[in-house]
């Protein structure tokens, strides 16, 4: 592989810029790596090589015509629960899915900003799991280590990008999704505020759970395509005022109370932080402290928020599968969440939406003492390959809660987070790190991600497998 081909977004985009490079080459060969990493990785779902051949060479007429944007000609891939045009959106799911008109609002801004989508990336099956895995697509795997799960449900988009198959790529978290993969693929992944990045058509995604955000590996590169996703559709409930995430990943953060929050709240189930997690999150912990800031352990008061999540969750589940032409084919435990997910949709669902703002103010007021929390993203490292199978639905979910009780509380609140590299366990698997903010704070949490990266340089470890030649 040539140094190109391990370009970063914002490096990529100023190549094409300057003609140093043309989209149509960059298209081909991210087009040629994908093929020929399928049969390990299987990071891809679906690949459009003729269409995005063809608008590389459009973007390359623009370019030549001196036409300014800030992905033009930029190879792309889009996690398979977002709409883009011709494809159908199978979101994990077996079946004969009809191919979507349009394009989501996030995709008609990402072709906005001018990058060419190559394809669309793996998620398990309606995104409800940290792995992507599933009897529709098979297993998609960590490109650190075959034999684990890069995690989910945006592992396709993770996995893609820790190889070096895209520069980035568009993933969505609705209890975790984009900071899990991105913790075990060593990755930046930036959840954003809710509304920040449309989820339109699909309004109100899971209740307000899920959004849509960006998997890089450097602080900049994950800035930039947040800047170039940013905004909401009209039709849509929330409107958050606008940031500059490009802007924040160029200046300092200054000097932070960051509150370092070991215990995740109640999941009635154990979760035993892995000690390489432990020692990987401390670590970065002494850096923040060695760069300046003041570091204390601390726990947002939590409480039940669980009760506000589930029904959300299986809500959600219950509207996706109902909306399958065939849902037989859906993996038992997926119906058994959706019968779930219809019992909880009426008085449970409302009395979880309610108690959101009294969350906002009992959680948020660790920010009155904090700037920022730094937590685990994850319990552990990654699984591997096949850990899932096979259980019954609850198995499943009290291993996940096990394995991912971090992430998902900040999905319920709305907030932003951002996970950034924290290091590697003893046999070279990646483990990650969340910063987390109050609502709108990802200009601080970028700020600070970058300062990170700047003292630690992650983005130089790449896996060997598919690293420069």
């Amino acid at each position: 592989m040539t140094a190109v081909e391990h370009t970063g977004l914002a490096e990529m985009a100023r190549q094409l810029a300057d003609g140093t490079v043309t989209s149509a080459a960059l298209v081909q060969s991210a087009l040629d790596r994908i093929e020929a990493a399928q049969p390990t990785l299987n990071a891809f779902r679906v690949t459009r090589p003729e269409a995005a051949l063809e608008e590389a060479a459009e973007a390359d007429r623009r370019l030549a015509r001196g036409e300014v944007l800030p992905l033009l000609g930029v190879p792309m891939a889009v996690k398979d629960d977002t709409d883009v045009a011709g494809l159908p959106t199978a979101f994990g799911c077996a079946g004969d899915l009809p191919a979507v008109e349009q394009d989501g609002e996030a995709v008609r801004r990402l072709r906005a900003a001018g990058a060419v989508i190559v394809g669309k990336t793996n998620s398990c099956e309606l995104g409800q799991w940290p792995f992507t895995e599933g009897h529709a697509f098979g297993a998609t795997r960590n490109p650190w280590n075959p034999d684990h799960t890069p995690g989910g449900s945006s592992g396709g988009s993770a996995a893609a990008v820790a190889a070096g198959l895209v520069p980035a790529a568009l993933g969505s978290d609705g209890a975790g999704s984009i900071r899990i993969p991105a913790s075990w693929t060593h990755l930046v992944g930036i959840k954003p505020q809710r509304g920040r990045v449309s989820v339109h058509p699909y309004n109100d995604c899971f209740h307000g759970l899920t959004v849509n955000g960006p998997l890089a590996r450097t602080v900049a590169d994950a800035a930039l395509l947040l800047d170039a996703v940013a905004g909401s559709h009209a039709s849509e409930r929330f409107q958050p005022t606008p940031v500059d995430a490009s802007a924040a990943a160029r200046r300092e953060p200054g000097r932070l109370r960051i509150a370092l929050a070991w215990r995740p709240p109640f999941t009635a189930t154990p979760t035993p932080l892995h000690p390489g997690v432990r020692r990987a999150v401390a670590d970065l912990g002494d850096t923040l402290a060695r760069l300046g800031h003041t570091v204390e352990e601390a726990r947002p008061r939590y409480g039940l928020i669980g009760l506000s999540f589930l029904p959300r969750a299986a809500a959600g589940v219950a509207e996706y599968a109902g909306r399958h032409p065939e849902p037989g084919l859906l993996d038992p435990r997926t119906r058994e969440t959706a019968r779930s997910g219809r019992l909880l949709g009426g008085r449970a669902l409302r009395a979880a939406r309610g108690r959101e703002a009294r969350q906002h103010r009992r959680i948020g007021a660790i920010f009155d003492t904090y700037d920022v929390v730094l937590a685990p993203t994850t319990a552990v490292p990654p699984p591997r390959i096949g850990a899932f199978d096979d259980l019954p639905g609850w198995r499943t979910d009290l291993s996940m809660a096990s394995a991912c009780p971090y992430a998902w509380p900040w999905n319920v609140l709305g907030w932003p987070g951002v996970n950034v590299p924290a290091g590697f366990t003893a046999d070279g698997l990646p483990i990650g790190a969340q910063l987390l903010g109050p609502a709108g704070s990802e200009p601080l949490l970028v700020s600070l991600a970058a300062q990170l990266e700047d003292d630690l340089r992650w983005f130089e470890k790449r896996p060997a497998a598919f690293a420069e030649s």
